[in-house]
C-alpha cells in the first residue's frame, strides 16, 4: 500500500496523528526534501529506506514504489503541506492506477491556514469576505486562461497566493490592475510554523519592497484582502442572542 501523507507546513508537531503513525509504520519513505522538515523523518521507528524526491524524476519515484510493492512493503510518500494542493500527487496516482497499485491519502495543514493561525486572522469575516481564493501566479507552469490573477482579483475576496514569492512586483501590479486597491491589506508569511518563520503585514502596494527588505524570494505564501486588516466586519449571526439555531433558542429582549 502507498500512503500520500501531508507533512504540514514545517513544525514537526503540525503533522496529523494519522500521518505520524503512517511514518512510524512505513517500510519505505519518499519525502520532498526541498520543503519537508527533515526532523519529521525521526518519527520513523522501523528504520525505513528513505529517498529524497527533490533529487528524483517521476519515473524514478514510481520505480521505487513498484519495487516496494513487489516485496510487500508499505510506502509513505511525504509531501509538504496538504497533498491536495500543488503537490504533483495526481500524476503519481495516475501512474499507480496504471499499475494497479492501491493508495490512500492523509491530509495535512496547508500554508495559508498555518499562516492565518500565525497572524491570528480569519479569512471569512461577515460583511468583508465569505470566500477564500487559493491560487498562484503563472511562471514556468501556466494557469488556465480563465484563472488569470487579474480575473480572480475582480471578486475582492480573501486570496492566498502560493509559489509566487519571487515575482512580488508583478504579482502586486496584476492584483491592483485586476481590481484590488493599492492600499488593500496584505501579508507575506515566510516558512509558516518553522523556527525561522517571518510574517510581514503591509499594504498590497508595499509587497515588493517588504519582500526585498526581508530577502524573501521563495517558500512564502502571500495573503491579500480586507480580511487581512481585521477591521470593519460584523459579528456573525451564529452567536447573536436573538438568532435561532438548531441547538439554541433566540433570546428576545
Amino acid at each position: 500500500m502507498v500512503y500520500f501523507v501531508g507533512a504540514g507546513t514545517g513544525a514537526i508537531d503540525m503533522i496529523t496523528i494519522r500521518g505520524m503513525r503512517l511514518i512510524e509504520e512505513c517500510d519505505v519513505l519518499i519525502y520532498a526534501g526541498s520543503l519537508v522538515n527533515p526532523e519529521l523523518l525521526h518519527y520513523a521507528k522501523k528504520d525505513p529506506d528513505i529517498y529524497d524526491s527533490a533529487l528524483m524524476t517521476l519515473p524514478e519515484i514510481i520505480e521505487i514504489i513498484e519495487r516496494a510493492e513487489g516485496v510487500g512493503k508499505n510506502t509513505v510518500r511525504l509531501h509538504t503541506g496538504d497533498p491536495g494542493l500543488y503537490s504533483a500527487m495526481a500524476e503519481q496516482m495516475r501512474e499507480l492506477d496504471k499499475r494497479g497499485i492501491e493508495y490512500e491519502v492523509c491530509p495535512g495543514v496547508t500554508a495559508c491556514f498555518s499562516a492565518a493561525a500565525s497572524l491570528k486572522l480569519e479569512y471569512t469575516l461577515p460583511g468583508v469576505s465569505q470566500t477564500l481564493i487559493i491560487t498562484r501566479l503563472e511562471g514556468r507552469t501556466e494557469v488556465p486562461p480563465m484563472e488569470k490573477i487579474e480575473d480572480l482579483s475582480r471578486h475582492q475576496a480573501s486570496m492566498a497566493v502560493y509559489l509566487s514569492a519571487g515575482m512580488m512586483g508583478e504579482l502586486a501590479d496584476r492584483l491592483i490592475s485586476g481590481g484590488y486597491r493599492p492600499d488593500t491589506p496584505a501579508a507575506i508569511v515566510y516558512k509558516a510554523s518553522w523556527p525561522d518563520e517571518k510574517k510581514i503585514v503591509c499594504s498590497l502596494e508595499q509587497l515588493e519592497q517588504k519582500a526585498l527588505e526581508n530577502n524573501i524570494k521563495k517558500t512564502a505564501v502571500v495573503l491579500v484582502g480586507d480580511a487581512i486588516g481585521k477591521n470593519n466586519f460584523s459579528d456573525s449571526k451564529l452567536y447573536s442572542p436573538d438568532f435561532f439555531t438548531e441547538y439554541r433558542m433566540g433570546k428576545n429582549e
